[in-house]
């Protein structure tokens, strides 16, 4: 089970969102590469970005940030980037810059040719995001809810060929509530490709809650206020959840 940091990124400054509001903004560090160095010492094996300004805009905003952080990570370990990929230019310029990963959100929902295309031009780096409330998926920033049914339009973006579905309800998302596992699990149960899940984790009993549905599918998880503010430690998450995933033989 992976605990993946996230690096949330507006006007150059490494953020988190309550409920993905804009205007509902704590800043935690002006310097996201030294953030993305903190995350990769504390023993990260992966990143999570998120172009904040990008995802509203619908093209890139934070771009030289994100090389910073590539730059300062240096291949050490993969990072997946999410927020305004709208075309394959900006895909294979993500890719040339060092992101292991790119994650295609609104564009995946509006645009179901282009991330078909994306997966056939850039297989094993593409990666959906699906954020949903109540079962129904938001695009645009989490602006609109659309109904669209989460495991209906999962299923679709596993025949393209897509690496994973990064889920994330809401609802929870920088709330400091907890994961939704039931919905986790139930979208997991349904595809054959690994779901990430985002959203709500709070502390160390989500991390051994998370590593009980291991099995289901779920391959790691995003965390971003908890770490920031504290009520998770990073570290001891990550190597809780090597000893759970080891004692269950995952």
């Amino acid at each position: 089970m992976l605990i993946i940091p996230a690096i949330d990124l507006k006007d150059g400054h490494c953020v988190r969102l309550k409920q993905g509001v804009m205007e509902d903004v704590t800043v935690f560090s002006e310097n996201p590469g030294e953030m993305a160095t903190h995350w990769l010492e504390q023993g990260a094996r992966r990143l999570h970005l998120v172009d904040l300004n990008g995802a509203f805009a619908g093209k890139p905003k934070n771009a030289s940030v994100i090389r910073e952080i590539v730059q300062a990570i240096d291949d050490e370990i993969p990072i997946q980037l999410g927020g305004g990929i709208r075309d394959l230019e900006t895909i294979e310029r993500y890719l040339d810059d060092g992101i292991t990963y790119v994650i295609i959100g609104t564009a995946a929902v509006k645009i179901p040719g282009f991330l078909h295309d994306a997966c056939n031009v850039f297989p094993g780096h593409i990666m959906v995001g699906l954020d949903a409330k109540e079962g129904k998926v938001a695009v645009d920033g989490w602006s609109k809810v659309t109904g669209h049914d989460v495991i209906d339009l999962a299923q679709k973006f596993e025949d393209y060929g897509v690496e994973a579905i990064i889920y994330t309800d809401i609802g929870r998302d920088g709330m400091l509530n907890g994961i939704n596992i039931e919905a986790t699990v139930e979208l997991a149960r349904a595809l054959t490709i690994p779901v990430v899940a985002s959203g709500g984790i709070t502390n160390i009993d989500d991390i051994n809650t998370l590593c009980e549905i291991e099995a289901e599918g779920v391959m790691g998880a995003i965390t971003g206020r908890a770490i920031y503010e504290g009520s998770l430690d990073f570290k001891a998450a990550q190597i809780l959840a090597d000893q759970l995933s080891q004692s269950k033989g995952v």
